[in-house]
């Protein structure tokens, strides 16, 4: 979609939900929300539909309040009332529709109100500014302990014949928990793109030179990569973060070093 599409189709659900007396709020998300960024051919429709208690899967139930409705190829379940459909185009839309009790339990950063019947947007405001403390309380502790654990489980899958897993943990398990670390310590050079609940949105403006360095890593093999992984972590971590576990990092990298001789010497059969 262009953006005079996309916002045509944001307009169209708008005025589609102010018409059902069952929902009491409307909220966009993300590019949606228009909020220091604009939507761009890429974007998906991400928002939260509120609803009178109980009327949720009612909604979930008869999905002919979307725009276009009859062009939707693909519908699927994602949690408890959040679904993701994808239109004949290509367009993806992936609300969250939840009762006004149900609304406490969810977690936002950039919003916009397009409905609100009953003061739903001051328990958006409360929400968003909730999240935005627990995010910036985040304990270092887990994101390190699953940085360093994931290369080491990945390397050894991988030395061991299991590539598909040894790639999942190292370019993904590990790179994304490592991303956490580095949103959280590092400066941003345009701090109001930072996304706190996704830190891998828009790193490559955040973070330039970090961005290209992590984009060669992931072109690497695994076990290279992790090596890689590593030196990144402790070089731009192990100067600003309290308590940095130099000695884990260590035995992490004897590990996947391990793994790396072992690799050299040819591949392994899978047990």
């Amino acid at each position: 979609m262009d953006l005079t599409e996309f916002r045509s189709f944001t307009d169209a659900l708008a005025a589609n939900l102010a018409a059902d007396a069952r929902v009491l709020g409307l909220v966009a998300l993300g590019s949606m929300a228009e909020i220091d960024y604009a939507p761009d051919r890429w974007s998906d429709h991400d928002f939260f539909v509120v609803t009178k208690p109980g009327a949720q899967e009612a909604l979930l139930a008869d999905l002919s309040w979307l725009p276009h409705s009859d062009r939707l190829v693909y519908v699927a379940p994602e949690g408890k009332h959040g679904f993701r459909a994808i239109f004949d185009d290509g367009h993806l839309v992936e609300p969250v529709v939840l009762d006004s009790d149900e609304l406490e339990t969810m977690r936002i950063i950039r919003y916009r109100m397009l409905l609100d019947r009953a003061d739903i947007g001051e328990r958006v405001a409360a929400l968003a500014a909730r999240s935005a403390v627990e995010s910036r309380s985040a304990d270092d502790r887990v994101d390190i302990g699953m940085f360093l654990v994931n290369l080491a489980v990945g390397a050894g899958r991988y030395r061991r014949g299991e590539r598909l897993s040894g790639q999942l943990f190292v370019k993904s398990y590990a790179s994304e928990h490592l991303v956490r670390l580095l949103a959280r310590y590092l400066t941003p050079e345009q701090p109001e793109l930072m996304d706190t609940l996704a830190p891998s949105r828009r790193f490559e403006l955040l973070f330039p030179a970090v961005a290209v360095e992590l984009d060669e890593i992931e072109n690497l093999p695994p076990v290279t990569g992790a090596l890689r992984l590593l030196d990144l972590a402790e070089r731009e971590l192990a100067g600003r973060m309290p308590d940095f576990p130099a000695r884990a990092f260590e035995a992490v990298r004897q590990r996947v070093l391990r793994a790396a001789v072992s690799d050299l010497a040819g591949p392994a059969a899978t047990p």
